[in-house]
């Protein structure tokens, strides 16, 4: 696996967050009359390419990884809770960028600096759950959210938790270890979490080389040992059967459900990678629908961008794209705690 699938991963989530945050509150019909009956296909002509929350919490996920391996090289292999609580600094970073005070002191370092990035300290309809769970906090040891919320908060910013898991003797077990702890933090409900576990899990399998068929069945046996796991694994059952169906049309995207809870946005995701044969075609798929456009096509984005590489995401999108170079620069930071791994062989 090369840098250039890491940075294509978090390259097409960003341009999916783009393409879809334009038509997030519309419905299908409302998109098809305003962009025509292909849907939107290019940025709105009146934000461009602009990120919504989604890039921004999945750039504060990824610092939170640099920061917790500059304090220790070793911690997300140990599972240490230390990587918790540089996660949980991050967020609560993020929540400061929203307007909202954190209620406790928060560590300088790459998440720190992220503030310094105009587009980072933007309103974008940022998820109330993930504000009101973060502003509840009153230090950074969270584990699990006060809440029975299962909103795609937690789907939508792990894939640097996948990431970072490559190389790794487990993998895809750390990465959804991490994933649903990263989750956790501001949704309490189940299924929020594992369904975030099974993403990250993916984007490990996938950034290891695997087919997208191989990282679900991968996801699927680690949901087996967790109780209340079957909305997740049902949804990700629906997702490949209607894959294998061989129809891309957006009335079977909807057929999944809005995308606005967890497991529906990874199922959404999972269709529109597996259904279609490139990038674009599975971007604009995810986009097209009357829900979370911008959280579905942000997912479906990252597993085409490992699976397809950064040759396949169009110039188009990547010219307008607000943050590209910053999102770059830690697509590679990323790459660099995971290169030197002994035995990567990917």
């Amino acid at each position: 696996m090369q840098r250039d699938r890491f940075r294509a991963c978090l390259l097409a989530g960003a341009v999916g967050d783009a393409l879809g945050g334009a038509v997030e509150f519309l419905s299908l019909a409302a998109i098809r009359a305003t962009y025509g009956p292909a849907g939107i296909r290019d940025y709105a002509p009146s934000i461009g390419g602009q990120i919504t929350d989604d890039t921004q919490m999945t750039l504060y996920t990824a610092a939170a990884l640099l920061d917790a391996a500059d304090a220790d090289a070793t911690a997300f292999v140990r599972g240490d809770a230390l990587v918790g609580r540089a996660l949980t600094a991050a967020y609560l970073h993020w929540l400061e960028s929203q307007g909202q005070g954190a209620h406790c002191a928060l560590p300088q370092g790459h998440a720190a600096d992220l503030r310094k990035v105009a587009a980072l300290n933007a309103a974008r309809a940022p998820g109330l759950t993930c504000l009101s769970s973060l502003a509840a906090l009153t230090d950074l040891t969270a584990v699990y959210a006060d809440n029975d919320r299962k909103g795609c908060g937690g789907v939508m910013r792990v894939a640097p938790i996948g990431l970072v898991a490559v190389g790794l003797p487990n993998a895809a077990r750390s990465a959804f270890e991490w994933g649903c702890r990263s989750a956790a933090i501001t949704h309490g409900h189940p299924t929020g979490h594992l369904a975030s576990g099974a993403t990250a899990a993916i984007i490990a399998r996938l950034a290891e080389g695997h087919s997208l068929l191989a990282a679900i069945d991968t996801a699927q046996q680690l949901l087996t040992s967790h109780r209340r796991s079957d909305e997740t694994s049902t949804a990700l059952t629906r997702a490949v059967a209607a894959a294998a169906r061989g129809v891309a049309d957006a009335a079977t995207v909807e057929s999944l459900g809005g995308g606005w809870v967890a497991e529906e946005t990874l199922a959404i995701a999972v269709y529109c990678a597996l259904v279609t044969a490139d990038l674009e075609a599975g971007v604009v798929l995810a986009a097209n629908h009357s829900g979370d456009s911008d959280s579905t096509a942000a997912v479906a984005g990252q597993f085409l961008g490992l699976m397809k590489g950064m040759g396949a995401i169009p110039a188009r999108w990547l010219d307008g794209l607000e943050c590209r170079d910053l999102l770059t620069q830690k697509a590679d930071s990323l790459w660099a705690q995971v290169a030197d791994r002994p035995g990567l062989g990917i």
